[in-house]
């Protein structure tokens, strides 16, 4: 211990060591004590040099507290002096005493000693067990530790995480540990751990991180809160910038509604502290990200909705229309309004909506493009006013008809003041942005919108006193002609390119005034410095415009004629020169890159996002346009005529398609229907087959009766009064039984007729829509069919009433030829053998009919056991065809399960044979069998 004291302070005789010696020895001290108690006081003096001699420590003790970390896990005390010290000679903690030479080069030293920590990756997952010790003394450092070396070496320590098992999840706990010290480092820890890395911030979001994070803003006092709020606010941002998975899942979740209350701002809002700017300003890029131009429009459209519906939007245009705001909050909340707005129809048109508190009520829209116009505005502040109007008229038609309607005649009102009122004055200011703000702003007004390039043309200005008002197209000419500053003129050009591109009556227009085709081939011609080449590219694109959308109207300048001007006052390759200036200029692929007008200073703003576009649309085809001939043209124009007329011929062909489509499917309807008259049909036809299978039946008994009763009448003709009376009785019920029949043969010919007429009518209705296919065919030949078979059984029917009838004469024949002539001349000894021969026919005639009656009783029987026996056999077969069906499955089944245990006994030997390779004991079936067996044998001695 007396080797301790002396180096914590106490006074030691003889000469002193140096810091590298005494380092030395603790870190021998460290490695060869086997007491743990010597250890710690070692580390703890390594702990408190590490930080001045922050190079010796980590060069000669960094092994050994990495191994002091993997062997002396049993104690906290000495794990927190060894994460501590490893985290004074990683991190870069930046002292404001410091140089720049000074911080670089400890800045050096950290990565040096990051790299040299995580060659291993074993050390940053060993580094993870530690943050699972409740401990403050060990998880705290550890957290600390963990931070720095995700700074110095991001990327690399990341991916250790990512591949640790639940690494991340480990440090989403931190953020539930009660102490507030821990759980804010973690904060900062997940915020470094995030960073540009898109998996392991999906991983975060999924660990419930927006709720948790969401709480801790709200229990912390959301705006109002202090540094925890603005480290949550990163480790958000963090989350959801360009990362489209998380956003989805942020509006999914409805935590979008929960922003809401962020943005309630009271009516007194002077004495704003620094923090609540800070994390206002934070909670409004959130509410950025989530609307950015950049994302996927369908999202962003999704995520605008959700804004409007929980009243965020309306919660912004409060604070927009707000006294007392800090003029960077109400800049950060125009540009978010913007973007909250932008494209989206329902939104733009609350904004339109939105009045500022003023007596009278003014809209939004005119107070903002007041500070515009207004050159005692900060710069940044204008930008985003201009990005907000932008923004509202993006997409939005309905929008740019009232702007452009302010300035028309009949709608301006002399005692308010209209946007279009606004926008004329900065037009036409002396102040050079103020021109260009409200040049850009009218384009946009007319951005793709036909209708108002014309209606502006009808914009009349009164310059001054007793004269004659001028049109704006007129007047922006004058003052392009006039040679104001540069950023005035390259305003009025963008305005002039838009206005006149793609709207043939403004490019007229335009043409018309016959100074302004000279003042533009001048412009062009001349040589001028950098500052003016930028103006000759435009106005080459306006000369451009001029030709390629030229219809020819005026004789003096068609195309033809401007493009032979071009020729001989510019030269065609001076003038595609010239026109390439504009997209070689450095702030053109600067204002190329978001439609959010961003410049450092106001004498950069030049270029606008969408005239960028306007600029890549028409290059090309004005290069063409300049260098084609007449011939070319003309034969371009008969090209497009040619593709006009197979236009119109597509068109035709399509809505005639569209008929034949709707046709088919009528037909289709129609084959339906008589699918189901033809069903129908079939139900009543099976119907009358079995009427007249029954009626076939009655038809032959009633012939074998009669074929009887003849034979028996033959056989016994002396017997006359006894079997007449007999026959009468029998032909009688015949006769009705016939009579019955005729009736319901009448009524089956009329059924039939019916029948037919349907038929018909089937058939003339198929025959009709046989254009809808091969069901129709078939269905024809099924009514045909169907026809044939109901002719067939007419036929039958017919024959049928042949014989009835023919039955009836014979029988009614009998009846008269039966009759015995009663002459009275038989003596009595012929009356006696009569009488007894009568007596004994009788008896015969009795036992006949007797036979004849069991006879048609046993057909009968025999009929009705063979009917049910026949549908016997039809339920049979069906039950045989399900069974061999289900036997087929049941097979079908087998060779499955076959299989499957097929491939079970085939892994089961594979993982045996991997237990045997292994070292295990592994007991085959055969054994288990034996050893069942035996246990039954003993079992069966037990019992004897």
């Amino acid at each position: 211990m007396n080797f301790f004291r002396g180096v914590m302070g106490g006074q030691a005789a003889g000469p002193q060591p140096t810091e590298a010696e005494t380092i030395q020895k603790l870190c021998d001290r460290v490695a060869s004590s086997t007491l743990l108690e010597d250890r710690r006081d070692a580390v703890r003096a390594l702990k408190s040099l590490s930080k001045k001699y922050r190079m010796e420590v980590g060069t000669q003790a960094m092994d050994h507290l990495i191994n002091i970390l993997q062997t002396d896990r049993s104690d906290s005390e000495i794990l927190g002096y060894a994460l501590d010290t490893l985290y004074n000679i990683i991190c870069n903690d930046e002292e404001e005493e410091q140089d720049e030479a000074a911080q670089k080069q400890a800045d050096d030293l950290g990565a040096q000693f990051t790299e040299k920590f995580v060659q291993d990756p074993e050390h940053v997952t060993l580094l993870l067990t530690m943050l699972e010790e409740f401990d403050f003394h060990v998880r705290w450092p550890g957290v600390k530790l963990l931070t720095a070396l995700l700074k110095n070496q991001g990327v690399q320590v990341q991916g250790i995480i990512l591949v640790s098992p639940m690494g991340v999840s480990r440090l989403m706990d931190l953020l539930a540990d009660s102490r507030e010290v821990i759980r804010n480092d973690g904060l900062l820890l997940l915020q470094q751990l995030t960073k540009s890395n898109a998996a392991i911030q999906k991983i975060v979001a999924f660990e419930n991180a927006f709720e948790r994070l969401l709480d801790i803003i709200t229990e912390e006092g959301s705006s109002d809160g202090g540094i925890v709020v603005e480290d949550c606010l990163l480790l958000l941002l963090n989350l959801l910038k360009n990362n489209s998975s998380n956003q989805n899942f942020f509006k999914e979740g409805s935590y979008i509604q929960r922003m809401k209350p962020w943005f309630e701002v009271g009516d007194d809002n002077s004495g704003w502290s620094a923090q609540k700017v800070t994390n206002l300003h934070l909670m409004l890029q959130l509410v950025r990200v989530m609307v950015s131009p950049v994302n996927s429009p369908g999202a962003t459209a999704s995520c605008q909705k959700s804004m409007y519906q929980c009243g965020l939007l309306q919660q912004l245009c409060t604070i927009l229309m707000a006294t007392g705001v800090p003029a960077d909050i109400l800049t950060e909340t125009i540009n978010t309004v913007s973007e909250v707005i932008r494209g989206s129809q329902v939104n733009q048109d609350y904004f339109a909506s939105v009045n500022a508190p003023s007596n009278p009520p003014r809209p939004a829209i005119v107070v903002l493009l007041i500070s515009m116009v207004n050159d005692r505005q900060p710069f940044v502040l204008r930008c985003a006013v201009l990005y907000c109007f932008q923004c509202f008229l993006y997409k939005n038609q309905k929008g740019q008809g009232e702007i452009v309607a302010t300035l028309l005649p009949s709608t301006i009102d002399a005692n308010s003041i209209s946007a279009g009122q606004l926008l004329c004055g900065g037009l036409f200011s002396p102040d050079s942005l103020s021109n260009w703000c409200a040049a850009v702003a009218l384009a946009h007004a007319l951005q793709d919108n036909l209708t108002q390039k014309e209606q502006l043309l009808r914009v009349q200005l009164a310059t001054s006193l007793g004269k004659p008002p001028v049109s704006l197209l007129q007047q922006c000419t004058n003052i392009l002609s006039q040679g104001s500053k540069v950023q005035t003129r390259v305003g009025l050009l963008m305005l002039l390119c838009t206005w006149i591109s793609n709207c043939p009556i403004a490019v007229t227009h335009f043409l018309h005034n016959q100074e302004n085709v000279p003042f533009l081939t001048a412009q062009i011609s001349e040589n001028l410095g950098e500052d003016e080449r930028l103006v000759q590219g435009l106005c080459a694109l306006l000369l451009g415009i001029c030709i390629y959308y030229n219809d020819n109207s005026l004789e003096n300048y068609t195309k033809e004629k401007l493009k032979q001007l071009i020729e001989k006052r510019i030269g065609k390759e001076n003038f595609v020169e010239k026109l390439g200036f504009i997209t070689k200029h450095e702030l053109y692929s600067r204002a190329a890159q978001k439609p959010q007008p961003v410049f450092p200073s106001p004498e950069q703003m030049l270029f606008d996002h969408e005239f960028t576009k306007l600029i890549k649309e028409l290059e090309g085809v004005i290069t063409k346009a300049v260098h084609k001939s007449s011939e070319e043209e003309k034969k371009e124009e008969e090209v497009k005529k040619t593709l006009e007329q197979h236009d119109n011929i597509v068109t035709q062909y399509k809505e005639l398609i569209r008929e034949q489509d709707a046709q088919i499917q009528e037909l289709k309807e129609q084959v339906k229907s008589m699918s189901s008259q033809n069903e129908q049909m079939q139900a009543t036809v099976t119907q009358q087959l079995s009427q007249i299978q029954q009626h076939k039946d009655q038809y032959n008994i009633l012939k074998l009766k009669l074929g009887k009763e003849n034979q028996s009448q033959s056989n016994s003709q002396g017997d006359g009064s006894q079997l007449n009376g007999l026959q009468t009785e029998e032909l009688t019920q015949l006769r009705e039984e016939v009579e019955e029949l005729r009736k319901q043969h009448t009524l089956l010919q009329t059924q039939l007729g019916d029948k037919d007429a349907l038929i018909n009518t089937l058939r003339s209705q198929t025959a009709e829509s046989s254009a809808g296919g091969s069901e129709n065919t078939e269905l024809l030949k099924e009514l045909e069919a169907l026809r044939s078979q109901v002719q067939s059984q007419s036929a039958e029917i017919n024959q049928m009433k042949t014989e009835r009838q023919e039955l009836l004469r014979r029988a009614e024949a009998a009846t008269s030829d039966a009759v015995p002539s009663s002459d009275g001349s038989l003596d009595a000894a012929k009356m006696a053998e009569l009488e007894s021969r009568l007596a004994a026919q009788t008896t015969e005639t009795e036992r006949l009919k007797e036979e004849a009656k069991k006879s048609s009783e046993g057909r009968a029987e025999l009929e009705q056991q063979l009917a049910s026996a026949t549908s016997t056999v039809a339920i049979l077969q069906t039950e045989k065809a399900k069974l061999q069906t289900e036997v087929q499955e049941s097979k079908k089944e087998q060779d499955d399960l076959l299989m499957l245990l097929a491939d079970q006994d085939q892994k089961i030997h594979s993982l045996k044979q991997r237990l045997k390779d292994l070292g295990e004991t592994v007991e085959d079936e055969d054994d288990l069998d034996a050893r069942d067996q035996t246990d039954d044998d003993e079992e069966d001695e037990d019992e004897d």
